[in-house]
């Protein structure tokens, strides 16, 4: 009897290794066109019950000198650092050192005050208004590849008359938000966010391989660069990032230790320890009406086929991260890439239909119709152009237009009959009728105003940055 049970658990215990083998070949092949030399790629991390259970590199770190990537591989991991910005945050308020209700003046007593006050907790939840920095550099004309100062950008922030609107209205992401809470962080601490973060958060868990980057002189071990693929798409192009602002991303990690740093959220380590700090970092912000903003403490809380998820990603110079969760299952896939063309979230997904099959709720197909995506529109296809009679003028356009926020200069021409838009170094734009007195444009649509049937002006609508004003010189 007793040889027939180890004859039976042998063969399931091979049937399950099988089947285990199987899933992860399947889960390979996912990357396969990544796993080749001379390409950039991935590193993957899958978690399950409390135990990294598949890691595993596709493709290279350094196309320049062959390396491969490796799960120790670090990445940056863009705006998945902006959930260590949350805790940290949430850590101080239990040393008694902020409350999330207090106005940002509190900490930062030079920023413009605006109709209605802005909070700390308007700020965690993008409910703010307050404008976008990364979209209001790319407006001015520079690049994120740069090496942009910490002043500089604060000084952009603060120029700004308005906000996009209401605090607490509406939910609009903004990188500024969580560029001036990790200003509040070193403010609150007496440290930098750097420091803090390292002493509270990295060490006490033995993430040995994750910082926050605040210059980029410092030396990263094992670091990852990104790549964007040429206009052949058989090659590629080295994105080098000298960019080191904190608070909006920053943090440089690896599978490894992004695993202890999921797993913390099962069982609590950090501060005071338990699971009410855990607890907080899942509350979604409430909106001026009553209702839910959608977007918690850095993490989006949402459903994937009936099972609950926690996630978010990240994305900048050819670095795209994603760090799924699905808390119930006790199942987490963590995805870091350094090519910009690499659908995180999508290959996430797909990792997840392959592993959690079983468990998926079937939807009808009336369901999924109902449940399906937007469609993700490009600029082009929101702003067809409008159904005009006439063409209008296109010579009232023209002229050079100054927005004092972002302290620059639009230059608007007429060449080959076609309106045209040159910012700074960028190549020149063609401008698309959209309606009347308004045209699209990659950079967003600009609304042409007029006093006494004269062009004056137009105000920009960018996405992110909305309502900017530039009037004509």
């Amino acid at each position: 009897m007793k040889i027939y049970f180890v004859f039976i658990l042998l063969c399931s215990f091979s049937l399950l290794s099988f089947g285990q083998t199987n899933a992860y070949q399947d889960i390979d092949s996912l990357f396969s066109e990544w796993d080749n030399p001379g390409v950039p790629g991935c590193a993957l991390g899958i978690v399950k019950n409390g135990k990294l259970v598949y890691t595993k590199g596709y493709g290279i770190a350094d196309l320049e000198h062959n390396i491969e990537i490796k799960p120790s591989s670090v990445f940056y991991i863009a705006s998945v650092s902006k959930q260590f910005v949350t805790f940290c945050i949430l850590l101080l308020e239990e040393q008694g050192k902020l409350n999330l209700d207090d106005k940002i003046q509190k900490f930062l007593p030079d920023f413009p005050e605006y109709d209605t006050p802005l909070t700390i907790r308007h700020f965690i939840h993008h409910m703010s208004g307050v404008r976008d920095f990364l979209t209001l550099m790319y407006l001015k004309g520079r690049s994120y590849l740069d090496n942009i100062d910490k002043n500089e950008v604060y000084d952009l922030i603060k120029r700004q008359k308005e906000l996009n609107f209401t605090p607490g209205e509406k939910y609009l992401y903004s990188n500024s938000c969580y560029f001036m809470l990790a200003m509040i962080v070193e403010k609150a601490s007496g440290q930098s966010i750097k420091e803090f973060a390292h002493e509270n958060i990295f060490q006490p868990l033995g993430m040995k391989n994750t910082l926050f980057y605040d210059d980029n002189t410092d030396l990263i071990k094992n670091r990852v660069f990104s790549y964007e693929k040429k206009n052949d798409e058989k090659r590629f192009n080295n994105l080098i990032m000298r960019y080191d602002l904190v608070g909006s991303g920053g943090v440089y990690s690896n599978i490894e230790d992004l695993f202890l740093w999921d797993q913390n959220f099962y069982d609590n380590k950090l501060g005071k320890g338990g699971q009410e700090i855990i607890n907080k970092m899942h509350e979604e912000g409430i909106l001026n009406n009553g209702e839910s903003c959608g977007y918690a403490f850095a993490l989006n809380i949402a459903e994937y086929k009936g099972l609950r998820t926690v996630s978010h990603g990240g994305s900048l110079a050819g670095y795209r991260s994603q760090l799924l969760r699905f808390p119930e299952e006790d199942f987490s896939i963590i995805i870091l890439a350094n090519r910009s063309d690499a659908n995180t979230r999508g290959k996430a997904n797909e990792i997840a239909d392959i592993l959690l099959e079983d468990k998926f709720i079937k939807e009808s197909l009336e369901e999924e119709s109902q449940n399906a995506e937007p469609k993700n529109l490009n600029e082009k296809e929101k702003f067809s152009p409008g159904q005009l009679t006439e063409q209008p003028d296109l010579e009232k356009y023209t002229g050079n237009f100054y927005s004092e926020e972002l302290d620059a200069t639009y230059q608007i021409f007429t060449e080959n009959e076609k309106l045209k838009l040159k910012i700074a170094n960028y190549e020149t734009q063609q401008m698309i009728i959209s309606d009347y007195d308004t045209f699209a444009t990659d950079f967003g649509l600009l609304g042409f105003y007029r006093l006494n049937g004269s062009i004056k002006g137009f105000e920009l609508d960018a996405g992110r940055v909305t309502n900017l004003k530039f009037e004509r010189k």
